[in-house]
């Protein structure tokens, strides 16, 4: 027969029980307790929080090179955009407090924790992650369950991929599960079970990503990152974002090659894949790397090509002339 255990000595369990990947987090933030907390094994989350069991919820990922986030701003732009498309709203400045949290004191908020992380752990590069949850209260579907919103924040090591990986290219493949629907690939949602499928799919194929079509056969995405492509001609074209989330990166890459590379959004299609001169992924974790095969041909002469470098090169600037400091 199953005893109770006392919450003194379930505190001391989880405290005495390692955790996966505990190494990697720097510090996080719950402010149901407005606490910040360095040791992992307490970065928990109520069971009963829509977040968790309904998906309830939007989030962010800020990457931070030399004490600087980069896009800020425009993070918190999309942030702002999906939360309102599911009507959730920032909690409370306080536990329990009815006034709600602005967007100026989120940022300050964001920032103050990702330096005191920074502070504690001597690290000077990582990654923010921003969750924002319906809140706890019950489990079912009705919003009206949660009186409050949640909000985490946690910072974790960042490590840039070694530059064999930048030179090699990566592999991909058509993946047989379709873009998003218009609406819901607009919201950045904590429902990712088609991108975990996605990447679980690639790795059986032997790929390192998988590219996603809508119904009309234009691509849409990756599972986690944008792709564009170099044409013949040279131009940048990028799919419409009709079946893909506006990255952050996509857009401020489109925008650093002003005056360089011409750049248009258009619908694409596999063929121009296949006839493709470079194929580009672009996201906060790799910058820009190149996808030198796809679907077993070579894209282009099947190695990264000058557009790519050129991204790469002009991403690190913009990130230490234009993050913002901390």
């Amino acid at each position: 027969m199953l005893e109770f255990m006392e919450d003194q000595a379930y505190l001391a369990s989880v405290l005495s029980r390692p955790r996966p990947g505990e190494g990697n987090v720097l510090a996080f933030y719950d402010h149901r307790q407005g606490a910040l907390l360095k040791n992992p094994r307490l970065m928990r989350a109520p069971l009963d929080d829509h977040l968790l069991h309904r998906g309830d919820g939007v989030f962010e990922v800020i990457k931070f090179i030399d004490r600087r986030l980069y896009q800020l701003e425009e993070h918190l732009d999309r942030l702002q955009n999906s939360a309102g498309a599911i009507g959730l709203e920032l909690p409370g400045k306080a536990p329990g407090a009815t006034e709600g949290m602005s967007r100026a004191e989120l940022r300050s908020l964001m920032l103050a924790v990702t330096a005191a992380a920074c502070a504690a752990s001597g690290q000077r590069q990582g990654v923010l992650r921003l969750f924002l949850g319906r809140g706890e209260g019950g489990f079912g579907v009705d919003p009206a369950e949660s009186p409050d919103s949640s909000l985490y924040l946690v910072v974790s090591r960042f490590g840039y991929k070694p530059e064999s990986w930048y030179t090699a290219g990566l592999k991909a493949c058509r993946s047989s599960f379709p873009a998003r629907s218009d609406y819901f690939s607009q919201v950045k949602s904590m429902n990712y079970l088609m991108a975990v499928l996605m990447t679980k799919e690639a790795a059986g194929r032997k790929c390192d990503v998988a590219l996603c079509f809508d119904e009309q056969g234009h691509l849409a995405e990756s599972a986690v990152a944008n792709i564009c492509l170099v044409d013949e001609e040279g131009r940048l074209l990028a799919p419409e974002f009709t079946h893909a989330l506006p990255g952050t990166t996509i857009r401020r890459a489109m925008k650093l090659l002003e005056g360089q590379v011409e750049c248009r959004l258009r619908p694409l299609t596999e063929q121009d894949i296949f006839a493709a001169r470079e194929l580009l992924l672009l996201g906060t974790s790799p910058d820009c790397a190149a996808i030198v095969a796809y679907e077993g041909r070579k894209i282009g002469d099947g190695k990264p090509g000058r557009v790519q470098g050129l991204l790469r090169r002009l991403i690190r600037r913009d990130i230490a002339e234009n993050g913002v400091q901390f």
